[in-house]
């Protein structure tokens, strides 16, 4: 059965140490798809149209994202890098380009998962270990990409924006 997932992201620029981590702890992930937090899942981008239009009218600037420590998730499977704090620029470019389309987007917080546990397992050896990385604590995300997936292939890009100075 044919399948197609459509999201809008946020890569990660100059990934290199999450990127390692990455192509070391969670190849598979890495090789679908780059380090990158979701802005938009695919059931929200239900009316693309309006969707294009607010990414070709959004005047928005670049957003920085705190991050905390990596956290286990989905009963310890998959590991994740937090973001701290409200993140109300993240929430507010998430209102921007989904006005017209969802009156009241849910609080999506974001993260860039580092081990995805769709394809890759931690152990408590191996958090321990993850524990011990140094992984960049803040990060500026200067454009939007709208990626796609069709089954559960290779994520391509299909449109990027960049973002205000």
């Amino acid at each position: 059965m044919f399948s197609k997932r459509t999201q809008l992201t946020l890569f990660v620029p100059e990934a290199s140490a999450i990127e390692a981590f990455r192509r070391q702890y969670n190849p598979v992930q890495h090789s679908l798809i780059a380090a990158h937090v979701t802005l938009c899942r695919e059931d929200e981008l239900l009316d693309i149209e309006k969707v294009w239009q607010n990414l070709e009218q959004l005047d928005f600037p670049a957003i920085t994202i705190r991050f905390g420590k990596p956290e286990r998730f989905d009963e310890g499977k998959g590991v994740l890098l937090p973001a701290l704090e409200e993140n109300t620029s993240f929430q507010e470019l998430r209102k921007a380009i989904l006005k017209g389309v969802i009156e009241q987007p849910r609080n999506h917080q974001p993260h860039i998962t580092l081990m995805h546990p769709r394809n890759s397992m931690c152990t408590d050896e191996l958090f321990l270990k993850i524990s011990m990385h140094e992984l960049p604590a803040t990060i500026q995300f200067n454009s939007i990409s709208l990626i796609e997936q069709v089954d559960g292939g290779i994520w391509k890009l299909i449109y990027s924006r960049l973002l205000c100075s």
